[in-house]
């Protein structure tokens, strides 16, 4: 299969190439004009600049590809940036005009499948219960142009293709500013999300995300959470932290202070236990780390370079 990978040198498609290389995939990776990453394509694809602001641009790059795999994201890198509406600007307006963009011009070049990351925090907070693609999505804040990215997918399929999207849990990874972050914050004896200590955080891996987008080759057109089987509460994901970092137990914050955080703390706080139970039914995919309690003290004892 001839496959098209936008966000080819974000944390995701680093290592979502090499895995469709590995597959026997022939793969082209679009690459922003003037990327700062611009000094050689993902191993093992071809490269092509294009905008995904320029939908011309964007179709002549599709042209002959039987997938396009859209995985452009710009998220703030850190908490005082995601604080502001600004500080998301640039990702609203891939999800939004990119995705748009992307999935009309891969309709205009005749592309069978598109694939479009989506959010899987975007759900309203559920408490306990599990939470599944029939829950209505709450997007607000930095949330708010999900629905636009999810629309744009859903128009691929209406022309005729088969479009995915993939609502994905939050990432860690060795090379996850975030990861880092709640590290650092767990060394300082305090977690930095609000939110209450039974609140659930679903999670999930860059490896296993890497192999959910290529397993979504396969899926029908539709909507799918992806995430870990086993979604922690927060006082055990925190505490796993601290135990990897050998650190007590860290403090929660108090609840006002969610919003101390602008526009990401109601956001951050939600409680959100997503099943991945029809992605794994139409795929077959299941993630090596059943839960960040598997994942996670891998991901940040490689992140500090360390021996912890």
């Amino acid at each position: 299969m001839r496959v098209a990978v936008t966000g080819a040198t974000g944390v995701i498609g680093r290592r979502v190439i090499p895995l469709l290389v590995a597959g026997g995939h022939d793969v082209t990776a679009i690459i922003r004009p003037g990327s700062k990453h611009h000094t050689m394509p993902p191993a093992g694809s071809h490269e092509v600049c294009a905008s995904l602001f320029d939908r011309s641009q964007l179709a002549a790059a599709f042209a002959g590809q039987d997938a396009v795999i859209n995985l452009a994201t710009h998220i703030p890198t850190t908490m005082t940036a995601m604080m502001f509406r600004s500080g998301w600007r640039e990702n609203d307006r891939i999800r939004s005009e990119g995705a748009r963009n992307v999935s009309e011009a891969a309709s205009e070049a005749g592309v069978r499948i598109v694939i479009q990351e989506s959010f899987g925090l975007a759900y309203p907070s559920m408490g306990d219960a599990w939470v599944d693609e029939r829950v209505p999505l709450a997007p607000v804040a930095n949330c708010a142009t999900v629905p636009d990215a999810e629309a744009a997918v859903a128009g691929f399929t209406h022309r005729g293709g088969r479009g995915v999207a993939l609502r994905l849990a939050g990432f860690y990874g060795p090379d996850a500013s975030q990861t880092l972050l709640m590290a650092k914050s767990v060394s300082w004896h305090w977690v930095p999300l609000p939110g209450k200590p039974s609140s659930y955080l679903s999670s999930l891996s860059h490896d296993d995300a890497a192999t959910a987008v290529v397993a979504a080759l396969s899926a029908p057109a539709g909507v799918y959470n992806v995430a870990d089987n086993e979604p922690m509460r927060r006082k055990a994901f925190f505490d796993a932290i601290a135990a990897t970092l050998h650190v007590g137990p860290p403090h929660f914050l108090p609840e006002w202070t969610a919003a101390l955080m602008g526009i990401a703390g109601p956001v951050l706080k939600r409680s959100i236990r997503l099943s991945n139970d029809r992605f794994r039914q139409a795929t077959g995919w299941a993630p090596s780390a059943p839960s960040a309690a598997d994942g996670l003290p891998s991901a940040i004892r490689e992140a500090y370079g360390t021996g912890l």
